[in-house]
């Protein structure tokens, strides 16, 4: 899946570009698969190993705090089955505000998952994160739980519950991603 870094913030491209730079200087190939992501898709990801109990229980809790578009997101994808990929409901995540990329380490051609993996003695992951992190952006390999190496976000606030009201942010998603 190609990644558009023109969908990240305008504060946060420039850094990605340059986190990707530096990467390539050390020797280590890292690839963007995904920037924006839309509160449909970040649904789907996150109905993903998920009860159907805890399923309704988020989107009643969504309903009744105002979110109706939030709450639409996960009703409208539907049931979804797979391993877990994120903790992170609709809206919640830095990537539907375009402050967040996922990058894999391209090891041959191919894409290389293990972030214990060494080759020559080095770990792609370690390295992108070690870089990210000097660049005071926050690697999600640095997470206590659940590590997430791939993930690099703009802000160091873990969310956007942190900072906006749950109506501000299905107000937003609404307006950026229709409804």
């Amino acid at each position: 899946m190609a990644a558009n870094l023109d969908q990240l913030i305008p504060d946060f491209k420039p850094k990605v570009v340059e986190l990707l730079a530096r990467c390539k200087q050390g020797g280590v190939g890292m690839r963007v698969f995904f920037t924006l992501r839309d509160p449909f898709e970040q649904a789907r990801l996150w109905r993903q190993s998920r009860s159907t109990e805890e399923i309704q229980q988020k989107i009643a809790d969504f309903e009744q705090g105002g979110a109706d578009f939030l709450a639409h997101c996960l009703k409208s994808v539907g049931p979804q089955h797979g391993d877990p990929v994120t903790d992170t409901p609709p809206g919640f995540s830095w990537h539907q505000w375009g402050e967040a990329v996922d990058c894999f380490w391209l090891v041959n051609g191919e894409a290389e998952w293990s972030p214990q993996k060494l080759i020559n003695g080095i770990n792609g992951y370690r390295v992108y994160a070690d870089l990210a992190k000097a660049m005071q952006l926050t690697p999600g390999g640095f997470w206590t739980s659940p590590k997430d190496w791939p993930h690099v976000q703009f802000r160091s606030i873990s969310n956007p519950g942190k900072i906006m009201s749950l109506s501000q942010i299905n107000e937003a998603m609404k307006a950026r991603f229709g409804g």
